[in-house]
């Protein structure tokens, strides 16, 4: 699809963004310098936890949905960035081995009153495994860019 802007998003639209594999290695990477935790970072004692094994920080499954999303969906559109999130929940544990995959679900597109180049998204990241099973939802805003008219005026 070519370049995304504010008019390109509509409530009640959903656009599947793609998936990724989780890695052992990862998971205890990003445990390691930012959620040292220790079913986080060490198998044995994840083993022994409410886990039952070594299982992904919610900020690292996060930080993975927020890369599909920059991928294949803000990299490629006028994003003017996020004035911040609403709720983050964290459903189930990731595991190394799990497929993620995101979907962008637009709840409502609102343009800017005051600035009249920009408006808003509000949506939700719905985060699945591979077994279609919800492990985490983020709620947030976005801020678009308006389609430049001719002329180059949105």
């Amino acid at each position: 699809m070519s370049r995304r802007y504010f008019e390109d998003f509509h409530a009640g639209q959903e656009i599947a963004l793609g998936s990724r594999v989780v890695t052992e290695e990862e998971v205890i990477a990003f445990a390691t310098q930012y959620d040292p935790q220790p079913f986080h970072v060490d198998p044995e004692a994840a083993a022994t936890s409410i886990f039952g094994r070594l299982a992904a920080s919610g900020w690292h499954t996060c930080a993975m949905a927020m890369r599909i999303v920059v991928d294949n969906l803000l990299r490629d559109s006028s994003s003017l960035g996020s004035p911040g999130l609403e709720q983050v929940r964290w459903l189930k544990p990731v595991y190394p081995g799990d497929t993620l995959h995101v979907a962008f679900q637009v709840k409502e597109a609102r343009a800017s009153q005051s600035k009249p180049d920009r408006g808003v998204v509000v949506s939700v990241w719905r985060i699945s495994n591979q077994h279609g099973e919800l492990v985490c939802t983020v709620e947030g805003m976005s801020m678009f860019g308006r389609r430049p008219r001719e002329g180059g005026h949105a």
